[in-house]
């Protein structure tokens, strides 16, 4: 396994009632002990060095359990639905396989990534601990045990998770443990804990609670909330695009509730969705909603715009998300300098008949992925109805007018399900679709 360098690992589990339990771990000369509870639930917190390893722990009650070949480094969960899911190879018709999989995973030889498939089981109440599960859309059921990464048991394995962690491991030079928590076709919801549900819902007015609410964060997540992490990454929206409105409060209240749980303001870095062609414009307002999550502290979001499939929800280029979503964590928890985010719209500027529009991450400045001018720009005046727009780059700015409209008060940018634009910083990052009104979805 991979614990949790330079922090305190909570080491848990269960005896007899009142047993007494004593834990040693190597890179540490104390003991620690502790005795069971009236229900034979034990904890201790065991503190951490810098990465390194291996590494062992030995438990000691009336039995004994002695842990081999462990490692000091980074951990993070990835969690969602399909797109994390997602595996390297073939195994239905929903998961056809990825770029290169092949290729991928034979050359999938890293012994200091250690992976942890959590198995798809669900929950009416919180449980303590992990499950196979059910096996689902072709993936296997889950080992729930580390495993050292190789070419033997990748190919199966979150692709999109399994990227975030290479990218990583090849940056920082220390190990990466990395464990999958994810299920295809879920909405938020059922991420979330049901006392944040029914709190959201009696603020919201509303019933947002579909039949599996509350039930995948039960069986799921709330196993793993004693384990020591950095933070997690997140690639799920589609199943609550037809919920757009309500998103942004939901997905901000799962991400709060979660670090409530495991009391730690970890990072969470997430995927905005990729075009796909939903009906009408749904997947517009929620990648929207997705935009506006960004205003919670320590979240960040990889944007996809550039590298979806409108005729498939499973785009295959998992390898560029994983990286998109790694460049967030290095730059915002690792300290390196790199550009980890493609422009994100900040402010509009009505000037005349045109709209100038800044942007933050901006990097060496805007630009094209096709050398053309901007694409997918649209521009209204009162009445609210758009029209094509000319767009034009200005330093760090883009100026925006339409001959249809003399009178602009509003602009969007690629804002239908299926757009695939071109605007971009010098750095290769896309640019989040955005709009600048607050006009309700009709």
């Amino acid at each position: 396994m991979v614990l949790q360098q330079m922090d305190e690992a909570i080491i848990w589990g269960w005896a007899d009632p009142n047993e007494k339990i004593e834990i040693h771990a190597d890179w540490n000369k104390d003991r620690k002990s502790v005795v069971a509870d009236a229900n034979g639930r034990w904890a201790v917190k065991l503190p951490t060095g810098p990465a390194g390893g291996p590494y062992s722990i030995r438990i000691q009650g009336q039995n004994q359990i002695y842990l081999r070949d462990i490692l000091l480094g980074e951990v993070w969960i990835a969690s969602g639905q399909s797109n994390m899911e997602m595996p390297f190879i073939r195994l239905s018709n929903a998961y056809t396989g990825i770029h290169a999989a092949d290729r991928e995973v034979a050359n999938a030889n890293f012994p200091s990534i250690r992976l942890f498939q959590v198995g798809n089981f669900n929950s009416s109440t919180p449980q303590d601990d992990v499950d196979p599960g059910t096996p689902m859309y072709g993936v296997p059921p889950a080992a729930c045990e580390w495993q050292a990464c190789s070419p033997d048991n990748v190919a199966t394995f979150a692709s999109t998770a399994y990227f975030f962690a290479r990218h990583l491991h090849q940056q920082l030079n220390i190990p990466i443990g990395i464990i999958d928590a994810s299920w295809g076709g879920t909405p938020a919801e059922a991420w979330t804990p049901a006392q944040n549900l029914k709190t959201l819902a009696d603020s919201l007015a509303a019933e947002t609670r579909p039949q599996n609410a509350s039930r995948l964060y039960n069986g799921m997540i709330h196993p793993l909330r004693n384990i020591s992490i950095r933070g997690v990454i997140w690639y799920q929206g589609e199943s609550n695009v037809g919920r757009a409105s309500e998103y942004t409060s939901l997905f901000k209240t799962m991400i709060t509730s979660w670090r409530k749980v495991w009391n730690r303001d970890f990072p969470f870095y997430f995927v905005q969705i990729a075009p796909f062609n939903y009906p009408q414009d749904n997947a517009a307002y929620l990648r929207d909603a997705q935009r506006n999550t960004l205003d919670l502290p320590k979240t960040g979001m990889a944007v996809t715009m550039d590298i979806g499939n409108a005729t498939d929800i499973h785009p295959k280029n998992k390898q560029e998300v994983g990286r998109r979503l790694a460049l967030w964590a290095l730059a915002k928890d690792y300290g390196q300098d790199v550009a980890y985010s493609g422009p994100l719209f900040r402010e509009s500027v009505r000037e005349g008949g045109r709209i100038r529009l800044k942007f933050d991450h901006v990097a060496d400045g805007l630009a094209t992925n096709d050398d053309q001018p901007p694409s997918h720009f649209e521009i209204s005046g009162e009445n609210r109805v758009f029209h094509p727009a000319t767009a034009k780059i200005d330093g760090p700015e883009i100026i925006v007018s339409a001959d249809e409209v003399a009178e602009p008060i509003a602009v969007r940018y690629a804002f239908s399900s299926d757009a695939e634009p071109n605007l971009m910083n010098r750095a290769g990052l896309p640019a989040s679709s955005f709009r600048t009104d607050r006009w309700a979805q009709e």
